[in-house]
């Protein structure tokens, strides 16, 4: 089977555990708690082709389905539960989920003046299931909810009585709605004041339970992920896109990238960086551990240097990477002022060194001392990443700091900048959140951080609403 352990402090849980959701030990200590699951190498095997919905091609790769096989379920039987979701996801929201295009776009590598065979790659999620990535972090969860259940570890009068539970400003809230209905499940959705007047309209349309949450003076820290804690504390299910509060909901997320490098090996090609927008940071934690799940099933691909991009309105994972650098940096012989590209580089030549892991170890529990609540209001165009707290902070750090990456905060002017470049050279009608990974690279190359040659990847994911 698959096994489950905190990515921080190395509490394992039973394979069959009823709840995989949080580490036991999370809010006993200081320490970052996040729930992952690992794979065994000797039985599982990466595919590249098969079905086109994700969870079907990747099935092999999820815990719901090392469960259900160790549970004697048959390969047809637990097919036949994920196309019985899908079916019903489909009802609801017009269709289902099938793997979404990943390829170069040469009108935007021309505008930015990178040759080929370099370029910028393009992973459009903007046609998928509620139009962004989202979908595919909850879908994981529901599936895995709906084999629990199918096994016997949940009995039929809990899953019958079960809430979920959702924290977010726009996509992510569509998106536990439409998975959630389609799961025949109540939801309760903690949305901001000024959410989307849309979003909110489409999801009391599928039957949500909406509840606006106002910033009170002198409370630190999001009001609407503070009620969702309140909501899960009193027995909701988390049913959310923060790997802190559901350390499974990353791989449902990793079926994206595992097409990116399934597309990659197909072409013969690889990413030399990948730039990824940073909230909450399930999507680039989720990132990141599909190419360690790849480069550790033998897959011929190496991981690319990971870029998280926040704005100039709140970026808590560039305070926490710059306080873990300034700890790292002395260790090791480098100078922590130096440029980032500098010292990322010097740190991911060290990568293994004791005094890296030791340091990473710290961080890991000593979670206040480097992550934190923005201590504003945070204000974007890109609203969708303006989470007060980046919740996956610490695997996202692991991740820059192995690939020899770093983090990125971009102005208003890059984010307007890059929407407009974004949608007018390939056509895809993404939002400014969901284009604020290009922003990053504009960032980067304005300084001469990109070599004209090398092959980047972005993420639009975020349909303009």
């Amino acid at each position: 089977m698959s096994g489950l352990a905190c990515r921080g402090c190395g509490k394992t849980l039973p394979a069959a555990a009823p709840a995989p959701y949080t580490c036991p030990n999370a809010g006993h200590d200081d320490g970052d708690h996040v729930m992952g699951r690992t794979l065994d190498a000797s039985s599982v095997r990466f595919s590249t082709t098969g079905e086109a919905n994700p969870f079907l091609r990747y099935r092999a790769l999820t815990h719901a389905y090392s469960l259900a096989s160790s549970r004697g379920v048959s390969d047809e039987a637990f097919t036949d539960t994920v196309r019985d979701l899908d079916v019903a996801v489909a009802k609801v929201a017009g269709f289902g989920f099938v793997a979404t295009p990943f390829g170069e776009s040469r009108a935007l590598s021309d505008a930015l003046e990178l040759a080929s065979p370099g370029g910028v790659w393009i992973k459009d999620e903007t046609h998928n299931v509620s139009g962004s990535h989202k979908a595919r972090h909850l879908m994981g969860l529901a599936i895995l909810g709906e084999t629990l259940r199918r096994v016997g570890l949940v009995t039929p009068d809990v899953a019958g009585r079960t809430r979920l539970a959702i924290a977010s400003c726009g996509n992510a809230a569509l998106a536990a709605a439409i998975v959630a209905r389609a799961w025949n499940k109540p939801l309760d959705v903690f949305i901001p004041t000024d959410a989307n007047p849309r979003v909110v309209r489409e999801l009391e349309r599928l039957d949500a339970s909406v509840h606006v949450c106002e910033r009170s003076a002198g409370t630190p820290g999001d009001p609407c992920y503070l009620a969702f804690r309140e909501a899960v504390q009193a027995g909701a299910l988390p049913f959310c896109c923060q790997g802190s509060d559901n350390g499974l909901c990353i791989e449902g997320g990793e079926t994206l990238v595992w097409e990116m490098i399934g597309e990659l090996l197909a072409r013969g090609r690889t990413l030399d960086r990948l730039f990824v927008q940073v909230g909450g940071g399930a999507l680039a934690s989720a990132c990141i551990e599909a190419f360690r799940d790849a480069i550790g099933l033998g897959v011929s691909i190496s991981m690319p240097r990971i870029h998280a991009v926040q704005t100039r309105g709140a970026f808590p994972l560039r305070r926490a990477w710059e306080r873990v650098v300034a700890r790292i940096a002395p260790r090791i012989g480098l100078d922590p002022t130096q440029p980032d590209a500098v010292v990322a580089s010097g740190i991911q030549a060290r990568v293994r060194a004791p005094e890296v892991l030791d340091e990473l170890d710290y961080a890991a529990k000593h979670r206040a001392e480097f992550m934190w609540p923005w201590e504003t209001a945070p204000s974007s165009i890109a609203h969708g990443i303006l989470d007060d707290e980046t919740y996956d902070w610490l695997a996202i750090v692991r991740g820059m700091v192995e690939s020899g990456g770093f983090p990125l905060v971009v102005s208003e002017e890059d984010l307007v900048r890059a929407n407009t470049l974004g949608r007018s050279s390939t056509g895809i009608d993404v939002d400014e959140t969901g284009s604020s990974g290009l922003a990053g690279l504009l960032a980067l190359q304005r300084i001469g951080g990109i070599p004209s040659t090398e092959t980047v990847g972005i993420i639009f994911s975020g349909v303009r609403r």
